[in-house]
């Protein structure tokens, strides 16, 4: 599929000499945005005056340090790439999330972080008619798409659609108001599910559906949707967008969600469908049994087993693990590097077993 690039090769170049994806790097934070009651939006920039080069759509990956605990996650970037000084993402505070509150709650301007990136490929196809669909926080990408949209002046037919629970959690809705009077090709659509604490609210409310969709974009099946946000409100936008005639070369999503499914659509070793390997956690003392058809992730999660992880395709890195003994046949989307993988690490989400596994972790 053709993608916009937002830089030619000339200034890919000169940025990405800069700042150096394949090696963590030290970020600081030069702002803390309140954004609504329970998200805010942190900027970063380099130490050494580094700039950055990212399309819309891509993401970071941070490695914290939480109370002597390692964590990564992966955060979008919210900001324009036309801005490349800086970059931002925009964080949700979740009930009992380690990260997300650990961040609301300690990250202030001065701090530093590690972080790799630029990494994903959820970029916007060039020259099309487009649907935005989000909910909740998975707004932050196709946020940056509109910023950069607004940054470069250029012609657009962009239907943005939104959905959060309530009036109060549509994130960036001043500012999506101030966009859509600027971008004439801009049609706004926030759904919030129940009003609550807005009674005067205007609109529709609910969640999306076939009927809504016919209404808001009647030329859906001429459109490319981007979509990111939670899973169950992707697969229902998935599907609704099918049955709406958009074609699957069109629709592109999006998520990193711990339920993500583990199935990726790659080439792999075969293995006899009954032989099963012993993957052994060597720090919780536990033993599994791993076909050799399944991935290390997917046994582990049933099992009980705890690992972190996010996109449970590859792409994210937040699952990477050290790999004491045994080996693996891996395909990664980009979560990991060859350096990484030199030194013994590995993907579970990835990854299955060619043998008995030894894991650090």
């Amino acid at each position: 599929m053709d993608t916009k690039s937002t830089f030619s090769p000339a200034e890919r170049l000169e940025l990405t000499d800069l700042w150096n994806r394949d090696v963590d790097e030290d970020l600081i934070c030069v702002d803390v945005h309140q954004e609504t009651h329970d998200v805010k939006t942190f900027t970063f920039a380099s130490p050494e005056g580094k700039r950055f080069a990212f399309e819309a759509g891509q993401y970071f990956l941070f490695d914290l340090d939480i109370d002597g605990e390692p964590e990564s996650r992966c955060y979008s970037i919210s900001s324009s790439p036309k801005r490349s000084n800086a970059f931002s993402v925009t964080v949700k505070r979740v009930a009992g999330g380690k990260i997300s509150n650990w961040l609301h709650n300690n990250l202030e301007v001065s701090a530093k972080v590690k972080a790799n990136g630029p990494l994903g490929h959820f970029i916007r196809p060039n020259g099309r008619k487009y649907l935005f669909l989000s909910g909740g926080s998975g707004i932050t990408p196709v946020m940056a798409m509109i910023r950069e949209f607004a940054d470069t002046c250029e012609p657009v037919d962009v239907v943005f659609m939104h959905a959060a629970r309530t009036p109060k959690d549509l994130i960036f809705r001043d500012e999506l108001a101030t966009l859509a009077n600027r971008l004439k090709g801009l049609r706004l659509q926030l759904l919030p599910e129940v009003v609550s604490g807005e009674a005067n609210w205007p609109g529709l409310t609910g969640r999306i559906s076939a009927e809504y969709m016919k209404l808001a974009v009647p030329d859906l099946a001429e459109r490319v949707v981007l979509c990111c946000g939670p899973a169950p409100f992707m697969a229902a936008a998935r599907a609704i967008s099918a049955e709406l005639g958009v074609p699957p070369s069109n629709y592109i999503e999006e998520s990193f969600d711990a339920a993500a499914t583990d199935d990726v659509d790659v080439p792999v070793v075969e293995q006899p469908a009954t032989r099963t390997f012993q993957v052994e956690f060597s720090k919780q003392a536990r033993k599994i049994e791993v076909a050799g058809e399944q991935t290390v992730l997917s046994c582990a999660k049933k099992a009980g087993v705890k690992l972190p992880s996010s996109c449970s395709n590859g792409v994210c890195g937040t699952c990477k693990s050290k790999l004491v003994s045994g080996s693996v046949d891996m395909n990664h989307n980009g979560g990991i590097r060859q350096r990484e993988i030199d030194a013994g690490h590995f993907l579970p989400c990835c990854s299955k077993p060619l043998s008995d596994l030894v894991i650090d972790r």
